[in-house]
């Protein structure tokens, strides 16, 4: 069995303020882009409106291309291109179109697939197309919406049920910082989001979750078998050490799924890549550098019973590879009694 970065010793809280600063800085970044340029890309999905998927045969002009939809009488059409040259994706969904489509008139995608083939007889194919009249839109933005709240909720529940309250609250926070984190990546990229953005950060929601009770589960443990004069501090830092090996095999595992994802699945499934290749970092890095600061901090603020503010200060305060004498592990059965 491959065995590595066992029995390390690295002080990963010794960093905790320039993460905070990192981590601090691109979330109002991301904040700023939000309020400068308005809210994120919104898919057809939850907007409603009409996509299409054209292929040429040979690269079009996009201008000619542009002006010939408008010509047709579509409003403001987004082109874009989709991945090689020859395949581009169309996007109508000015609030007229949309209307006019749900009330009955004429599809938008029979009259631009009209004025196309018209203009490039034989040379123009439409790969797929999705229409979504504005109900549905609104339906399919609010079902998103109450997915991630639900999932949020029962991650909740099932935080306060696993842990004693110290623990599930820097567990909370750390998750609430991760989606925080990952919206403003998605709206710094320019991601669009749609229903499969939506899976992707729900599944991150969990992943992360994941990786932070992996590392207090350890901490748990090794509060059973403090030794004599060890800080709290060195007990989470040694337990982040201990858990390495498994996190690293994990997160490398998982990195290399979602790279072949990015390139070959092909640019429908990349904005789902894309989320959560920057989650696997994201989920790592909260793991450690906020929900561990976190914890430390509940624990130095509200000590446990037999322990004063000023015994827990000093525990804080003090290295992480302080040597102290060691006592005897304390078994479960015998620490409960």
């Amino acid at each position: 069995m491959i065995r590595i970065f066992h029995d390390t010793n690295y002080d990963f809280l010794k960093w905790w303020k320039v993460a905070a600063i990192a981590t601090g800085v691109f979330i109002l970044v991301g904040l700023a882009s939000f309020a400068w340029l308005g809210g994120v890309n919104k898919s057809i999905e939850f907007t409603g409106g009409t996509l299409m998927q054209l292929r040429f045969n040979s690269p079009p002009d996009v201008a000619t291309l542009r002006s010939n939809i408008e010509a047709a009488g579509v409003g403001t059409p987004e082109i874009q291109q989709f991945g090689s040259n020859l395949e581009y994706t169309v996007r109508a969904r000015d609030k007229r179109d949309v209307e006019a489509q749900a009330s009955g008139a004429e599809g938008v995608s029979k009259v631009i697939e009209a004025a196309l083939k018209a203009k490039y007889p034989g040379a123009v194919e439409v790969v797929r197309t999705e229409a979504v009249g504005p109900k549905v839109g609104d339906e399919l933005q609010s079902g998103a919406l109450k997915a991630m709240i639900f999932a949020s909720i029962i991650t909740l529940i099932y935080l306060a049920i696993r842990f004693e309250w110290r623990f599930g609250l820097a567990a909370v926070l750390s998750t609430g910082h991760d989606i925080l984190v990952t919206m403003a990546f998605i709206k710094i990229t320019h991601l669009e989001v749609s229903l499969t953005v939506v899976a992707a950060i729900l599944t991150l929601l969990g992943y992360s979750s994941n990786d932070t009770i992996i590392i207090f589960d350890r901490v748990r443990e090794n509060l059973r078998k403090q030794r004599r004069g060890e800080s709290f501090r060195s007990i989470l830092n040694r337990s982040i050490n201990e858990t390495l090996p498994r996190s690293v095999l994990t997160h490398a595992t998982v990195l290399a799924s979602v790279l072949a994802l990015l390139l070959v699945a092909g640019e429908v499934i990349r904005p789902f890549a894309w989320v959560m290749f920057f989650g696997i970092f994201v989920a790592t890095f909260s793991s450690i550098y906020v929900a561990g600061p976190l914890l430390l901090w509940i624990e130095g603020r509200f000590p446990r019973a037999g322990e004063t503010a000023a015994d827990r200060l000093r525990s804080d305060t003090a290295t992480p590879n302080e040597s102290a004498p060691k006592r005897p592990a304390v078994s479960a059965s015998k620490s409960n009694r």
